[in-house]
């Protein structure tokens, strides 16, 4: 059986003044402090939240 490809995302901007879907965004991946990171399953729509807030979050590891 494969193993399920996972990535590592670290919060490293606040979401202060932002818009309110980017910080629902940030909750809906785990995320609401500066440094916080979260191991996430590698799918299309983790990916494409982590692209629209880009700028508040990177990956670290993809495994």
């Amino acid at each position: 059986m494969a193993q399920k490809k996972t990535i590592v995302v670290e919060q490293y901007a606040s979401a202060a003044r932002r818009p309110a879907i980017q910080t629902a965004t940030l909750k809906g991946l785990g995320l609401n402090k500066i440094r916080r990171r979260r191991e996430l399953e590698d799918t299309p729509a983790v990916r494409g939240m982590v692209n629209k807030i880009s700028h508040l979050v990177r990956i670290v590891d993809e495994k």
